[in-house]
């Protein structure tokens, strides 16, 4: 359940944090890729070389070694959740405040992914109106507490505010990513990236496009529980996440058949891949040389069209989506695409939006839903926004 999965540790201030090892070394045996930071003051309980050895990922404690800086800003994008455990008294009161005076602080208030926290602290500090009051601002924010456990403290008192075992912080986990993976059972079919249609043995006709954007959707559809198969242009890039099958492809053609072999079963289809139109009537079986003439003339004939293909034959229950990139009348275009090729949404997206389109890490789109619905996508990371996208995919998948 949490193979493949990505975990940012945040590690406090509190003697528990020795625990931390075992956390890491329990994550990275079911397959998880954990990064951690720390407080300075977690180090005088353990030492960030510890923690690098079992997670085998350098472990930053501060912003700046006065040769380079680490960057908090990535790692609270890198990960599918930061963990921060322990969660100290004064990091509650930290987080809920937004006091942001360590490399833990900068952190956490630079991620975009889900936080969970687990505190850890004496039973007076942990019933205290402030750690209540802090712990409910954090609540209110979208985070989730891990049960504190109840048992010996440092103070050699019994009762609450022990963190919880290691153990069940990785149950817990667990639990989690089952609850977020509303895709679960689901199978589902991307196509990404270029086609590439030959002219002889060394040129072909084929675009700009990188597959960014289609495999962070199969990556995306991939964490939401689906079991993917990702149909892939020429690029260098491939998906991240191991729950994503790829088949690699070269020419419409091969695209088209690959994708006709997983469309029926497929409960969820997205055609993102920018398809060439046409292909060379003939292709040279050795390379075309210079002629005497300053012009060369290609006879093009058209490829299948993919997505209306498949989308006459689509079954019921599927939800299909589609890509429109333009240059001009956008939005007309991208309606017309979403009635003539059957879609349950089309992705607009358009050439004149600066950060958009082929080769950028971002992307602004407009999504448009049967009925013509607009919801208009501010400009963000193509991670952001194939998230975006699953998520308007996975509330179809309720009510076809």
């Amino acid at each position: 359940m949490l193979q493949g999965k990505k975990i940012l540790l945040g590690v406090s201030g509190s003697i528990a944090a020795y625990k931390a090892a075992t956390i890491v070394r329990l994550l990275v045996k079911e397959g998880v890729e954990v990064k951690v930071v720390m407080t300075p003051s977690a180090c005088d309980f353990i030492t960030p070389l510890t923690l690098a050895t079992l997670s085998k990922s350098e472990v930053p404690v501060s912003i700046s070694d006065n040769s380079s800086w680490n960057n908090h800003v990535m790692l609270g994008r890198w990960a599918d959740v930061m963990l921060i455990a322990p969660a100290s008294a004064n990091t509650l009161a930290k987080m809920a405040m937004g006091i942001c005076d360590n490399l833990l602080m900068a952190t956490y208030l630079s991620a975009t992914c889900p936080v969970l926290f687990a505190p850890a602290m004496d039973e007076d500090m942990w019933h205290h109106p402030a750690t209540r009051a802090n712990v409910q601002k954090l609540l209110s924010y979208g985070h989730q507490q891990l049960p504190v456990e109840k048992g010996e403290l440092a103070s050699g008192l019994f009762g609450e505010g022990r963190m919880a075992e290691p153990e069940h912080i990785v149950a817990f986990l667990q639990q989690y990513f089952t609850s977020h993976q509303p895709l679960k059972g689901k199978k589902a079919l991307v196509t990404a990236g270029p086609t590439q249609e030959p002219l002889d043995p060394v040129r072909y006709i084929s675009n700009h496009s990188s597959g960014k954007m289609g495999i962070a959707i199969a990556d995306a559809l991939a964490t939401a529980g689906a079991d993917v198969t990702l149909v892939l242009g020429p690029t260098h890039l491939s998906a991240t996440h191991p729950g994503v099958h790829t088949l690699r492809v070269v020419t419409a053609a091969d695209m088209y058949n690959r994708s006709a072999d997983h469309f029926a079963g497929s409960n969820i289809v997205v055609m993102a891949a920018a398809v060439a139109d046409y292909r060379p009537k003939q292709v040279a079986d050795i390379k075309i040389k210079k002629g005497a003439g300053d012009e060369l003339t290609l006879e093009l004939e058209k490829n299948t069209d993919i997505l209306r293909t498949l989308g006459a034959q689509r079954p019921a229950g599927q939800v299909l989506v589609g890509f429109s990139l333009e240059t001009n009348n956008e939005k007309e275009y991208a309606l017309k695409k979403l009635h003539e090729k059957n879609l349950d949404l089309v992705v607009m997206n358009s050439l004149n939006d600066a950060g958009a389109g082929f080769n950028h890490d971002t992307n602004k789109v407009t999504l448009f839903d049967r009925q013509g619905n607009a919801r208009e996508l501010p400009l963000k990371s193509k991670k952001e926004v194939a998230e975006d996208i699953v998520k308007a995919i996975t509330a179809m998948t309720g009510q076809q």
